[in-house]
């Protein structure tokens, strides 16, 4: 019997070869761990004969992309990615791609180097792409990396521009700056005060809002040096936020007093439109740490509600961790 195959068909396997190569495009530009891509997918799609044109698409979205080109990931990453990509045209029996060898020789020919780019894609379109630690912990400190919480943070603010526009901006520990920047790219605040302490971390955060300056020019941004123990009333004062977040601050016991202190003189500062709006996003990686945080907020006399999170994952990241989101108040 004659098998016929509907239009329909062509365009859902279309379709689906199309959602193969954009995972593979969004998870690779952000660094996502190499056995998190979908290689499976792509396994079953060179098994239903689908090889050289589709790992050469897979190719000039991810290696060659105009993104990687510009800003690319680190020299090994694109090395086992390259690696990983020809085993798996090796294993089909068409000819060998010229342009693979060639990414890969290009790349062999590289110096490693200790930071790399990281870039993100938005709901909009472009990219934010930040140059960050290959390192967890770097130089002494957390925040030369993209966290989840941050990720998450920066989900919900662009499913409620609404809570941003018009408005000032106050973000405690900044990090490498990929909320701020999402935020002034698609919600249209009047300003947004990135900040964070630690030398090296201002470093990156200047060099990251630098990167994206071209996209930033309708919002007023700086990077303010500010110690959670140090800062005074006056300087909240003059700031002058609307609203405050922060995303992974809370992950040592050791600073849980000092940003409860901070976090209470944020909300006794009023500002010209009463008192500010603060959001803090937590991955909660452990309990004790955290209901430790949440007790001594009730002890300041801070007040807290869990605001639901975003309901559209955009950015490649485990959304199996247990974040939490809460709006602080008097």
């Amino acid at each position: 019997m004659e098998t016929t195959i509907s239009s329909s068909n062509f365009a859902d396997d279309a379709s689906q070869v199309k959602d193969i190569v954009s995972i593979f495009r969004v998870q690779f530009l952000a660094m996502c761990r190499l056995n998190t891509l979908p290689w499976s997918l792509l396994e079953a799609e060179l098994t239903n004969g689908r090889s050289s044109d589709l790992i050469l698409d897979i190719l000039n979205q991810t290696c060659l992309h105009t993104v990687c080109l510009q800003h690319p990931p680190s020299v090994k990453y694109r090395r086992l990615f390259l690696q990983q990509l020809i085993k798996m045209h090796e294993s089909t029996t068409t000819e060998p791609l010229d342009e693979l060898y060639d990414a890969l020789s290009e790349v062999l020919s590289l110096e490693e180097k200790s930071t790399c780019f990281k870039s993100y894609f938005l709901p909009s379109g472009g990219t934010v792409s930040l140059t960050e630690s290959q390192a967890v912990i770097s130089e002494g400190t957390t925040g030369l990396v993209t966290w989840e919480a941050a990720l998450y943070l920066t989900e919900w603010a662009l499913e409620n521009p609404q809570m941003f526009s018009g408005r000032t901006l106050l973000e405690l520990g900044s990090g490498v700056g990929l909320t701020g920047i999402a935020i002034c790219r698609s919600c249209k605040p009047r300003k947004y005060v990135f900040s964070d302490f630690h030398p090296r971390v201002l470093q990156k955060l200047h060099t990251n809002v630098n990167l994206n300056s071209h996209n930033l020019s309708d919002v007023s941004v700086c990077v303010e040096e500010l110690d959670w123990a140090e800062v005074s009333e006056d300087r909240l004062i003059d700031i002058d936020a609307n609203t405050v977040i922060a995303a992974d601050v809370v992950y040592d016991p050791d600073i849980v007093d000092c940003l409860v202190s901070l976090l209470g003189r944020v909300l006794k500062c009023s500002t010209t439109s009463g008192q500010p709006d603060v959001y803090i996003a937590s991955t909660i990686r452990n309990p004790e740490t955290y209901s430790f945080f949440k007790k001594q907020l009730a002890n300041a006399g801070v007040k807290h509600s869990i605001i639901t999170g975003p309901t559209t994952q955009i950015f490649p990241y485990n959304r199996f961790s247990t974040i939490e989101l809460i709006k602080l108040y008097l």
